[in-house]
């Protein structure tokens, strides 16, 4: 050979080498760019949540005065104190400035505040000396002035919301008062003695459109074991509870002005310890109790069968190891805010996630939030005032609400569930991986079991028993299925195929026992009948013009024969029998449905490398075979299958891996249920539909998008872990099978 021909080849071959080197390591290193990319935004749903110290104000000339309440605007520019005088002082957070004073006044005698109750947005019922109560508000407003560019103030005003007369019965221990969005107001005193005063007011327009009044005053039944050491009542004051220095709890239903009943009364604590502090949670459903020995517990109804709702004890959160004296809830989430004499902590309801404590100098005397949540400011017992920014992202993210049972509000028990939104802002984000998982794997499964067969068994007759005529026309035809388009196979499943099989149902499963008995009788026949050489012929590459006709024939005599079966043996109504008797819901778009749409998807892909497979096996080992006497179809399955099973098996788990990232399909056709149910009636929600539902809505960098992309996370895990376990399988089929 000439020796510039040789050297031009090997210097073509290591370009060759170098491009095809550098080619895969560009694609290897853009997967690992791909995975890096989209666990980075996924990862911040773990990370911990931070405090940072913002300002340190010490407070001047507080021998006269008691502070009762404190605030903030959701900037962290302007607070205020509230002093026992009913003064109001505002001041710069950051340079402690004084910026205003104003003075809040009872209307009446009143001289002195006895108690301050904050709760809501800046509100705060003023208990006065008199037996009195004001509701007022404070309100902060951006203002933005727009011929000095733009530069914001926070412009302050205040809001009588109400006003309750004091009562006759004399001065109370603890008073709780409340005023909905419609004006409706309730008091409730808890007297020196333990009985318990309600007063309620609300005026609704009549059909005549004028004012009627409505104004009751009540005393609850409050017969304890003990003494009730504590009071909370709802936003809208239609839900009371209390508890008692002996465990007890007991819940009121306030929401009928003449009839106020007590619907709960139980033993919260075994032990008997004290309940000491109590607030509902964010939403007004959860109850947060707070116990002497530091323990932080929650409660709401549940109803277990036909029975009324019962308080039941639903999350245990850390605690502290001192008496809880204060809770706190966020008003944006279900955070809980907990103060106790070793600090403050703020933990997560539904997630049962301890956020973080805050431990200052002096020990917190009170604190408040801002309408955000994203800052908090504390008043020490040395007359610090001490405020942080907050920086709690995903507090409602963890490992047990992403893949472990939840017992969310207004459930009768933990269950595992997905349902990003809601009507009501008050909802708990439900962001469980779990059915999405099991929805990806039930889909997957069904595809898999109708596809493998179909695709497989119809490899192995083109390659090894039609003639080369008819397989030059079989392989290339289903070839041609993959350039259908998911979105077309998704549409025909979701819009012909589901109301195809719901009309016909019980066709549909007396043809899974007509087509295989029609089959076994066909061969027996056939093993008879092919004496005759004029049929014989027929085996040689032609089988199918003998089967075709006897599946069609008995999917025919099904199609017929199905609803007088379905009237005979199912009063006519197959959906409504599975239903009464079986306990399962018939839903149009299930997983019968995705095993017909997704495994004609997967089809091509499976048959296509099977084919390959079988027909690359050398011609030698067939003969060899054949020669020594084997049958056909003993040469296929002893031989042939062997020989062609790694690059079955790895066809087989690329098929797979396509099934598992589908998405068009599953999403037009599965009916997005993400529920745990293997029954082959129900539909499921796998995580690669569930990407593409959820995304348009999902704010960016919100707990529901960064959940989305751990999702597009598991799903690259899981088909890497696939991947890699069928190569170590082909690995080994290969070197046991020595070939491909």
């Amino acid at each position: 050979m000439n020796p510039a021909f040789l050297k031009k080849i090997k210097r073509n071959d290591r370009l060759a080498r170098w491009l095809i080197t550098a080619g895969g390591m560009m694609i290897i290193f853009s997967v690992i760019f791909i995975l890096v990319l989209i666990a980075k935004v996924s990862l911040p749903l773990f990370f911990s949540p931070s405090a940072q110290l913002y300002s340190s104000l010490q407070l001047q000339s507080v021998e006269q005065q008691n502070i009762l309440a404190i605030g903030m605007d959701e900037y962290l520019e302007t607070g205020y104190t509230l002093d026992d005088r009913g003064e109001l002082v505002f001041f710069s957070i950051k340079g402690g400035r004084e910026l205003s004073r104003q003075q809040f006044s009872s209307d009446g005698t009143a001289t002195r505040l006895l108690s301050v109750e904050s709760f809501g947005h800046q509100k705060h019922a003023l208990l006065w000396d008199d037996g009195s109560v004001t509701v007022e508000q404070v309100r902060f407003t951006p203002v933005f002035d727009a011929d000095n560019d733009n530069q914001r103030s926070i412009v302050y005003k205040l809001e009588r919301l109400a006003r309750f007369v004091a009562p006759e019965s004399g001065r109370s221990v603890q008073t709780l008062v409340r005023v909905d969005a419609q004006g409706r107001q309730t008091r409730v005193d808890l007297l020196a003695e333990g009985t318990i005063e309600l007063y309620q007011r609300a005026v609704t327009e009549n059909f005549l459109g004028d004012a009627e009044v409505f104004e009751n005053q009540h005393q609850l039944d409050a017969t304890v074991n003990g003494r009730i050491s504590t009071l909370t009542l709802s936003s809208n004051g239609r839900q009371l509870y209390a508890g008692t220095d002996r465990g007890e709890l007991l819940r009121w239903d306030l929401s009928d002005i003449d009839a106020p009943e007590r619907v709960d009364q139980l033993q919260a604590f075994a032990d008997q310890r004290a309940i000491t502090a109590l607030n509902l949670v964010f939403g007004d459903i959860s109850l947060a109790v707070g116990d002497d020995r530091g323990g932080i517990t929650t409660w709401f109804p549940v109803r277990k069968g036909e029975q009324q709702p019962v308080l039941t004890r639903i999350h245990e959160l850390s605690g502290h190891h001192e008496r809880i004296e204060m809770i706190s809830p966020s008003s944006r989430d279900k955070t809980v805010f907990s103060l106790s004499a070793d600090g403050l902590r703020l933990d997560h309801m539904t997630s049962e996630r301890f956020l973080l404590q805050l431990n200052p100098p002096g020990k917190i005397a009170r604190f408040a939030l801002t309408t955000r949540g994203n800052a908090l400011i504390a008043l020490t017992k040395e007359n610090t005032l001490l405020s942080w920014k907050l920086e709690i992202p995903h507090p409602e993210v963890s490992f047990g609400t992403l893949f472990g049972k939840v017992w969310y509000e207004n459930y009768p028990e933990p269950v595992y569930a997905w349902q990003s939104s809601s009507a009501s802002d008050d909802y708990e984000p439900k962001m469980s991986l779990a059915p999405l998982i099991f929805g990806t794997l039930k889909g997957t499964f069904y595809a898999m079991l109708f596809a493998v067969p179909l695709a497989i068994f119809g490899a192995i007759y083109t390659s090894q028993f039609a003639r080369p005529r008819l397989r030059g026309v079989i392989k290339p035809a289903v070839e041609v299925m993959a350039a259908i388009p998911t979105v077309i196979i998704g549409f025909l499943a979701a819009l012909w195929l589901a109301p195809l099989i719901e009309r016909s149902l019980g066709s549909l499963f007396l043809s899974l026992i007509l087509v295989p008995a029609a089959l076994m009788l066909s061969i027996l026949f056939w093993q008879g009948a092919r004496k005759f050489e004029s049929l014989k012929r027929v085996e040689r590459g032609f089988e199918f013009l003998a089967i075709a006709p006897v599946i069609i024939m008995a999917v025919a005599i099904a199609a017929t024969l199905g609803p007088g079966v379905e009237n005979l043996l199912f009063a006519g109504n197959l959906k409504q029998w599975l239903f009464t008797e079986m306990g399962t819901r018939y839903d149009p778009r299930n997983s019968i449905i995705i095993a017909f749409a997704m495994g004609f998807a997967v089809i091509p892909i499976l048959f296509t490398i099977a084919e390959d497979s079988l027909s690359n096996v050398p011609p030698s080992l067939k003969a060899a075979s054949l020669a020594l006497g084997a049958s056909r179809w003993q040469t296929v399955w002893r031989v042939i299958l062997p020989s062609a099973s790694p690059g079955i098996f790895a066809g087989t788990m690329i098929g797979f891996g396509r099934a598992v990232g589908e998405t068009m399909i599953v999403l037009m056709a599965t009916g997005n249920t993400a529920i745990i149910d293997l029954s082959i009636f129900n539909g499921m929600r796998p995580l690669s539909a569930n990407i593409a539902v959820e995304i348009p809505e999902a704010p960016v960098d919100g707990s529901l998008y960064r959940v989305l992309f751990l999702s597009a996370v598991i799903l690259f895990v899981m088909t890497f872990v696939v991947n890699t376990l069928a190569e170590i399988v082909r690995q080994r089929l290969r070197a046991k099978y020595g070939r491909f």
